[in-house]
């Protein structure tokens, strides 16, 4: 009896070292960072500036792998089903998170139960522009001439349930004025037909937008966020031009599938960070007036949490079958 409890015992503490030896090894194979735009989009930018040095601090590959389509969903979907072992990882924004399931109605998974959050990697803000040729110079004057002309403005976003027509359709029903929307496949087209007055306004990704405001080639009213950026400080933000509580932004972020062991999203998590306080990659990302955030996995799921939920009472309220 005491050899057979020796012999149990030995067993138990053998796999008990192997099990913690597996989870210390990981990564012992190339990782997946999917993202759900195509290459030379804001995602697949920000994937390839942070997977250099995640291969580094990991030793293994990371490579980018891109599935565009569906706002996201289709690569949502490519990580939510995949093992849970920390070797497929998704770069989302935050459309196909917090937003697309509230405007398609049968996704294949869950994005707040199939996904678990690593980390916030950037925040980017967005921001009222219009076309020159509109007189307003102010947010408070836009929305007098808006309400004079009820259906005349055209607002543009980068598609249907981006930020972009979020932030649109949001602005449209806090300020009680009645602009029309027209999508386009991404931000670039979108600001082309700004630019060609096609459209007079765009709620659009600073990044996209900021050297087209230094040079006058379009005029800033106000940016989304509760605060002003660092970019452009003398443009006021929209909470404090008349609109209060107006905070609306797109942000990036890395996620695995639910079940991935809590010492795998840890590791990820600290790696992660360790690149973004990286010189040369907090440079990059200043450059594109974006903000690096690096938070913790309870800090990002409750920011998650958080905005789904606003999304879906705004969704509601706005109607999905408006947003599609």
């Amino acid at each position: 009896m005491k050899k057979l409890f020796a012999l149990t015992l030995t067993t138990c503490l053998t796999l008990a070292g192997t099990a913690a030896h597996a989870d210390d090894a990981y990564p012992q194979q190339t990782i997946r960072l999917i993202v759900p735009a195509s290459p030379g989009g804001a995602a697949d930018a920000i994937a390839r500036l942070v997977s250099p040095g995640l291969s580094a601090s990991l030793g293994q590959p990371v490579v980018v792998d891109n599935k565009a389509g569906a706002s996201g969903t289709i690569a949502g979907a490519a990580v939510a089903k995949s093992k849970p072992n920390g070797y497929t990882l998704l770069m989302a924004q935050s459309t196909s998170i917090v937003i697309a399931p509230h405007i398609y109605e049968q996704l294949s998974y869950n994005t707040l139960k199939d996904l678990v959050p690593v980390t916030q990697v950037v925040r980017v803000p967005n921001i009222l522009v219009v076309n020159p040729q509109v007189p307003a110079k102010t947010v408070a004057e836009f929305i007098a001439l808006a309400k004079t002309k009820p259906g005349v403005f055209n607002f543009g976003s980068a598609g249907i349930g981006s930020p972009s027509h979020v932030a649109g359709e949001m602005f449209d029903r806090q300020t009680k004025i009645q602009m029309m929307h027209v999508p386009y496949q991404g931000s670039g087209p979108a600001v082309i037909a700004l630019l060609a007055n096609q459209i007079q306004v765009m709620f659009a990704p600073i990044t996209a937008v900021l050297p087209l405001i230094k040079s006058n080639k379009l005029r800033a009213l106000g940016v989304t966020t509760i605060v002003r950026q660092p970019a452009l400080p003398d443009v006021p933000t929209i909470a404090e031009s008349g609109v209060p509580g107006f905070d609306i932004n797109s942000w990036f972020g890395v996620f695995a599938a639910a079940g991935t062991p809590p010492d795998i999203i840890a590791r990820l998590n600290r790696d992660i960070i360790q690149v973004l306080k990286d010189p040369h990659v907090a440079n990059a990302i200043a450059l594109q007036a974006s903000q690096a955030v690096g938070n913790s996995p309870q800090e990002f799921a409750a920011l998650v949490r958080n905005e789904n939920q606003q999304f879906a009472t705004l969704i509601k309220e706005i109607g999905p079958q408006t947003m599609r």
